[in-house]
């Protein structure tokens, strides 16, 4: 008996090495799949960003503009592509207001792009959006509405300027007048161009007293001949006029 012990003692256990052999063919395939997993994101060829899609009520940013950003900033794979800064980079684009991006898998992202909304041009080269807040609209490529009216006036002015143009237009719309220009000195003083042609000269104070006496007697100055030309209202009562000669052009109001 005590020889067999010994001899079923000396014998290997198969099965103990068997599941050896097995935990550390599993251990080394986990290495493996997550050594091949990580090779496999890190390279843009088999993980690229395929698709871009652009969403929002779109006049002014091109989905062409999105893509060429996102393809110039983050050439890297679609596990690498940086959220954060591909967010801040669309929202520098001038056009865009507000956006929001997000990845959606295997490769695609899903942006939606908030715009401007452009309000007026300021100064012949920027423009200015419902806020009074300036931003590049690309003026001498031809991309901001023509109708937009023109406003002029020192630097930091720009949310007064609006938002007198925005009183003022107003209450020469009830007259059926509209605003082509508005030009705010460095003193604040206003000075309006109208569509038909008409300058306004109405001060630093009370302007919008002064523009409601010009529209009480507008009517009256129509009836003249000659076309207005300027109206200066700078007074506490009553106003100057002055006429344009029959040499210059006149418009319907």
């Amino acid at each position: 008996m005590t020889s067999e012990a010994n001899v079923t003692a000396e014998q290997p256990n198969y099965r103990f090495i068997g599941g050896m052999m097995f935990l550390l063919l599993l251990l080394a395939g986990i290495v493996y799949g997550a050594w091949a997993i990580k090779v496999w994101a890190e390279d843009e060829q088999k993980a690229p960003v395929r698709d871009i899609a652009l969403s929002g009520d779109l006049r002014f940013v091109k989905q062409s503009e999105i893509q060429s950003l996102i393809r110039k900033t983050q050439p890297g794979s679609f596990f690498e592509l940086d959220v954060e800064q591909a967010h801040q980079d669309i929202e520098n684009l001038p056009w865009v207001y507000r956006a929001s991006i997000r990845k959606r898998w295997p490769n695609s992202l899903k942006i939606y792009v908030l715009e401007q909304t452009p309000a007026a041009k300021w100064n012949n080269d920027l423009v200015l959006n419902q806020y009074g807040d300036v931003f590049a609209g690309d003026l001498a490529k031809g991309v901001t509405p023509p109708q937009l009216p023109s406003l002029f006036g020192p630097g930091g002015s720009e949310h007064t300027a609006l938002e007198g143009y925005n009183s003022m237009q107003a209450l020469l719309a009830s007259a059926g007048m509209s605003i082509d220009e508005l030009f705010l000195s460095e003193r604040f003083a206003w000075h309006l161009r109208l569509v038909n042609g008409i300058n306004l000269n109405l001060g630093r104070n009370e302007y919008i007293a002064r523009l409601q006496r010009f529209i009480d007697l507008y009517p009256l100055l129509k009836k003249n001949e000659r076309a207005v030309d300027y109206v200066d209202l700078r007074y506490d009562t009553g106003l100057a006029v002055g006429w344009k000669s029959p040499e210059q052009p006149t418009q319907e109001s």
